[in-house]
């Protein structure tokens, strides 16, 4: 099946633990809208965005490949909410603990109920495809995608894409990016309680030792030292580096904005998103131009969308002590200006 027209490029970007997956669920809620949970985020990011050419057979093989971190994580019982694979489904392929493609385990089961068919049909749809940029790769596998899934339009949103902004905008220069972004103390403290980010900052700051962050370090980290990940996962590691995990994905992404037309680039606040969903989801549909579902131009969507809002989560940074806060703070204190916070 090949698409006939390309449907426009449209992301939500954020840092890790912003409110991006809250949003995704919300805009699932517009049923002419194919919502992409986390493509991007599982593909080795030294392949990620070359700019050779590549044939389908390569993207293929990285598709197929798990995310590490992911993996190790969730066979030690870490939770991991975005992760809605079938595995206790006696169907399907894998179960919990297995290297699953990341893909499959996250944006794949979204769109089918047979997640591990349609995960083959598009391997075996983009093994088709001729040698290529990634750019058209990727295009073709959303086109794809929303024409397998019977859809006009598509957003793909992944965890903190706000640092390969750069990179989205040039593969995808007639994107429009919808920027949520949560108070940087929050985030960074949200990092550390979720597990993958737990260690994955952690082993990012060296508190594993020399590893690089790639598919083939991770895994040898698992294989050589797993002892190291048990030991990540029970304890705290300095607040101060999760901040500046946070800071630095902000300062990133706010370089790349700057090449980009106003009409281009929505900020909207996860405290508003919360607050008033309402305004704030029609405030990103007017933006992103969504398909309406309903002909009378009423938006019954929003009202469902917003219903998934369960006010302010509760705050962590007051109950930091005076020591980790001012080292949380002194972290984010440049990016917290970037976004007039």
């Amino acid at each position: 099946m090949s698409p006939a027209k390309s449907a426009p490029a449209r992301f939500v970007v954020g840092t890790g633990r912003c409110g991006s997956t809250l949003l995704s669920r919300m805009l699932s809620m517009n049923e002419e809208v194919l919502n992409v949970f986390e493509l991007f985020s599982g593909i080795d990011q030294f392949f990620r965005f070359e700019r050779r050419e590549v044939t389908g057979k390569e993207l293929a093989e990285q598709l197929r490949l798990d995310h590490p971190m992911l993996t190790m994580v969730m066979k030690r019982g870490g939770e991991v909410p975005e992760v809605v694979y079938p595995f206790d489904d006696p169907n399907s392929r894998h179960v919990l603990g297995d290297p699953v493609p990341w893909a499959l385990a996250i944006a794949i089961p979204r769109i089918s109920e047979d997640p591990d068919a349609l995960f083959d049909e598009m391997i075996e749809y983009v093994e088709s495809v001729p040698k290529r940029t990634l750019s058209a790769h990727y295009r073709a596998i959303f086109d794809w995608l929303t024409e397998r899934a019977d859809k006009p339009a598509w957003i793909e949103r992944s965890g903190t894409s706000i640092d390969y902004l750069a990179d989205l905008v040039e593969f995808f220069p007639d994107a429009r990016f919808v920027h949520i972004h949560r108070d940087g103390h929050e985030s960074a403290l949200s990092m550390r309680e979720y597990a993958p980010l737990r260690v994955a900052v952690a082993v990012m700051n060296g508190l594993a030792g020399e590893i690089e962050y790639s598919h083939e370090g991770l895994e040898r980290l698992e294989r050589e030292d797993g002892a190291a990940i048990d030991r990540l996962l029970a304890t705290e590691s300095p607040i101060e580096l999760y901040g500046k995990y946070w800071s630095e994905q902000i300062t990133n992404g706010n370089r790349a904005r700057q090449s980009l037309p106003r009409e281009k680039f929505l900020d909207v606040r996860f405290e508003d998103l919360v607050l008033q969903p309402r305004e704030v989801l029609t405030r990103i549909s007017d933006f992103l131009e969504l398909p309406s579902v309903d002909t009378s131009g009423q938006e019954p969507w929003i009202e469902r969308a917003a219903a998934l809002s369960r006010g302010m989560p509760r705050l962590r940074a007051p109950n930091l002590s005076h020591d980790e806060r001012g080292r949380l703070e002194q972290a984010c204190a440049d990016a917290m200006k970037i976004l007039g916070r």
